[in-house]
């Protein structure tokens, strides 16, 4: 009997599915004055000052979502489309650092940047490595 290959390529999924959970969940943790708190993906999405940030952010969240859908969608193209869902994702996260860097508010966050990285901001990072590494390996 032979094998039966399936068309959903799993570790890209787990990837993308990481990186939509990794936004959601708290992605920096403040512990000085008045930036006290715990920041998740959405509280750096703000219509009021549209900017790179709020760019960023959406390229990120957007981007893994669609690769989520289309990895699970009967899609023509489907590799290309998914390769496009990655490649915006990681440009999202490119585009909120250089974003971090254009406002005052996200300077101060981004000279803590490290210090302040929390859960999701891992998450996220590993999502990316994972969902890179299954679509080249296209499992």
């Amino acid at each position: 009997m032979g094998k039966k290959s399936s068309s959903l390529s799993l570790i890209y999924l787990i990837g993308m599915a990481l990186v939509v959970i990794g936004f959601i969940i708290p992605m920096f943790k403040f512990t000085f004055g008045p930036f006290s708190g715990t920041k998740n993906g959405f509280n750096f999405i703000d219509f009021d000052h549209f900017g790179f940030v709020t760019i960023g952010a959406l390229l990120i969240f957007v981007g893994a979502c669609l690769g989520v859908v289309f990895s699970l969608a009967p899609v023509g193209s489907k590799d290309l489309l998914k390769l496009i869902c990655l490649v915006a994702s990681i440009a999202g996260g490119i585009v909120l650092i250089v974003g971090f860097n254009q406002d005052s508010f996200y300077k101060f966050v981004g000279k803590q940047f490290f210090k302040a990285a929390y859960i999701g901001f891992y998450m996220i990072i590993v999502g990316w490595v994972v969902g890179l590494a299954g679509y080249i390996t296209k499992k």
